[in-house]
């Protein structure tokens, strides 16, 4: 019988403050989150200083919760496992003060997990059968990379976004039409009622670098549209400009995945992050992939924003790999994959 290593995980690196117990990396017995979004709603975006404040007053209370909701206490896990980085430093810090605290006064093994390694783990939780090597697209409001998962822990980075996120792409042009705060889920629902082909927008190439991404263009583009509506007193349909706009997004994010999978020789493709609870780009990916004859791999929604089941999924493929953190861990807010 497998050995059961049981991973408390906790998660803080933005605006949502999250604990789980995961087993073995792939069984999930909780997965408690907190979110901030109403919270910085009111700003139209998040606020580093409140979202830090938060974390300090929910930490405690997430962690608690998931013990609880898993039948497990801080005696009966195996290791404590933490989002060090990349992140709001301010954000970070809580939780790894958190980690570190546990992993000390329960003398337990404390695994510092890169954000990133834990959004493409959330696929290992969702799909008992999907095994590294595989292309991964990452997309969310900090982050655009395509990942080549070479082995559990072990990634190249194929191609990387030189400006905007496609996550901070949506969430500026939500705002620019008026839609608010978070962008991405509220353009992909307004978008249903529009007609993609409304609007011609650019889908930008990096000259040289054929796997990278770049979207200020594409949002100056949406922007400039606006403007011109504006001044020639032309009424703006929102949901063609959301339409378009998100199709100018799903094609170049699932073109740049399914060619870098194909020039890799790879026939898995997943995707991670916020983003990949598009609609739109989960279904261009399916279609993509069934064309080229790839396996699609795609996390729950839930899966896809940040949580803490994640992060205990990849803590445990470290953990395995015998990689331990000393209480000398700090927040790394930019740190690279592959990094430690």
């Amino acid at each position: 019988m497998e050995e059961q290593i049981k991973i408390l995980a906790i998660e803080s690196s933005c605006d949502e403050t999250a604990a789980a117990v995961v087993v073995n990396g792939r069984e999930v017995k909780s997965n408690v989150i907190s979110s901030q979004i109403e919270l910085h709603k009111l700003y139209g975006g998040v606020v580093p200083e409140i979202a830090s404040r938060k974390h300090i007053e929910k930490i405690n209370q997430v962690i608690e919760e998931a013990l609880e909701e898993a039948g497990e206490t801080l005696d009966s896990i195996d290791a404590v496992a933490v989002t060090y980085g990349p992140g709001l430093v301010g954000a970070l810090l809580v939780g790894v003060a958190e980690a570190k605290a546990i992993a000390y006064a329960k003398k337990k093994p404390l695994v510092g997990v890169h954000h990133i390694e834990g959004h493409i783990s959330a696929n290992y939780i969702e799909h008992k059968d999907l095994e590294p090597p595989f292309m991964c697209l990452v997309a969310s409001g900090g982050h655009s990379h395509l990942v080549k998962v070479i082995d559990y822990g072990k990634y190249e980075i194929i191609g990387r976004t030189r400006d905007d996120a496609a996550g901070e792409a949506f969430d500026k042009v939500a705002r620019a039409i008026g839609l608010g705060y978070p962008g991405g889920p509220k353009i992909d629902k307004l978008a249903r009622e529009g007609d993609k082909k409304a609007i011609t927008f650019p889908q930008a190439k990096v000259n040289g670098a054929p796997n990278d991404f770049s979207f200020s263009g594409l949002k100056s583009a949406v922007l400039n549209y606006l403007n011109k509506c504006k001044m020639q007193n032309v009424e703006v349909n929102k949901a063609d400009v959301a339409a378009s706009f998100q199709e100018s997004v799903v094609d170049v994010l699932s073109e740049h995945a399914i060619n870098a999978a194909l020039e890799h020789g790879l026939d898995k493709v997943a995707i991670a992050g916020g983003v990949a609870s598009n609609s739109a780009l989960r279904a261009k990916m399916a279609e993509k992939c069934e064309k080229h004859h790839l396996k699609f791999y795609y996390p729950s929604p839930v899966l896809c924003t940040d949580n803490a089941a994640m992060i205990g999924a990849a803590g445990y493929y470290d953990y395995k790999k015998g990689i331990r953190d000393g209480l000398d861990l700090n927040a790394v807010p930019n740190l690279k994959i592959g990094q430690r």
